[in-house]
């Protein structure tokens, strides 16, 4: 309480951002019970009767379970094994670079995909992909082959939707890295450029020790949002020719939620999904916290 007292001004300051997270994000957990209960707008959350598991046994027992939990969790580990190494693999090579404006000049173009909405990104996909007028096509009609509908083809969703968001993020990400970078002690890279070290092993053997802590919570944050991948671009990119590997759990809890007012259904399905999701983190975080000195808590 002294503390509080002495430092009441940064408390006041604080006040607004913590009634925010009371209100938007820990308010709303309450709503978890609609899983539990046969929820009726009319009666309320508190006012429906209990339903207890029946709709997550509803959901284990449907026929979509396993081809929607296998779509998000390869979509999911596909998009972390490209989206986590190639940021950091960018920032080392732009940390290199000798001609400090050529560095910002990468850099910005690096950043700038970013600012594109999701929507438009999908447009994007579909123009330079359309199989009449799309740019990749007409390459391909010069080569006398066949036009391709790629965002028609099932096995094609997950390959166009990662590498098309390592385009658009890896810019944004590699900024944390860059940062991280700046914080390496340049006496380490002095000595090492006194022992004979090409760029390469300094690389290896100072920059990457440098940010291997920030790498570290970084993966425990991308690893907890495993099951959360993306409803947004998902959505965007589904037709009912790729829906067999497009449909994934959270447009499926939209689906159920939104679409078929089936409320109790959909509340069951996501919070599967997160329990998923905050069992990962507390493993990978133990994990983390034996093997190395760094972890989230």
């Amino acid at each position: 309480m002294l503390l509080v007292k002495k430092h009441w001004e940064l408390y006041l300051l604080l006040l607004p951002t913590m009634v925010y997270i009371l209100i938007f994000l820990y308010a709303p957990m309450g709503g978890v019970l609609i899983a539990f209960k046969e929820y009726s707008p009319t009666r309320g959350i508190f006012g429906s009767p209990w339903a207890g598991f029946k709709y997550f046994k509803k959901f284990f027992d449907s026929y979509v379970f396993w081809n929607i939990l296998w779509n998000t969790i390869s979509l999911s580990v596909f998009n972390l094994l490209a989206n986590f190494p190639i940021p950091i693999i960018f920032a080392l090579l732009l940390n290199q670079m000798i001609s400090k404006r050529y560095k910002k000049f990468v850099q910005t173009v690096s950043y700038a995909p970013h600012f594109i909405s999701m929507v438009v990104l999908v447009g994007m996909l579909s123009v330079f992909m359309s199989p009449q007028s799309g740019i990749i096509n007409i390459i391909i009609k010069l080569m006398g082959k066949e036009p391709v509908y790629f965002m028609g083809k099932p096995e094609l969703f997950q390959p166009l939707y990662v590498w098309s968001g390592v385009w658009q993020n890896t810019g944004r990400a590699a900024i944390i890295y860059i940062a991280a970078l700046a914080g390496v002690n340049p006496e380490l890279h002095e000595a090492a450029m006194v022992d004979g070290a090409t760029k390469f092993q300094r690389a290896i053997h100072v920059d990457i020790p440098g940010i291997m802590p920030t790498a570290v919570i970084m993966l425990l944050l991308n690893l907890g949002q495993i099951m959360s991948i993306g409803f947004e671009k998902a959505y965007l990119m589904q037709n009912n020719l790729n829906i067999v590997r497009s449909e994934i759990i959270s447009t499926y809890v939209y689906k159920l939620g939104l679409l078929g007012a089936q409320f109790s259904f959909a509340t069951a399905v996501g919070l599967f999904n997160s329990v998923i999701g905050f069992v990962l983190v507390i493993a990978v975080n133990g994990i983390a916290r034996k093997v190395g000195e760094t972890s989230l808590w």
